[in-house]
């Protein structure tokens, strides 16, 4: 089910990112494509902590820097 990533983020960026970020510029961080992103989200499988607003979905950044800094 995983379709090909988006261009990838550099690790210098996730400096410059916001305290909450989109899951599209998660899955940017993480190397996975949007659909990909967006399906484990759904099933409750992404790989950091999200946050839902509705039919939104939100990841800390401080989530995505702990995620990248373990790895």
């Amino acid at each position: 089910m995983e379709a090909s990533p988006m261009q990838a983020m550099k690790y210098a960026n996730l400096a410059e990112l916001p305290t909450v970020v989109d899951i599209t510029t998660a899955a940017r961080a993480l190397g996975l494509s949007r659909t990909y992103a967006y399906h484990l989200a759904k099933h409750g499988e992404f790989p950091c902590k999200i946050i839902r607003i509705g039919t939104c979905y939100r990841v800390p950044t401080a989530a995505l820097r702990a995620l990248l800094d373990a790895g």
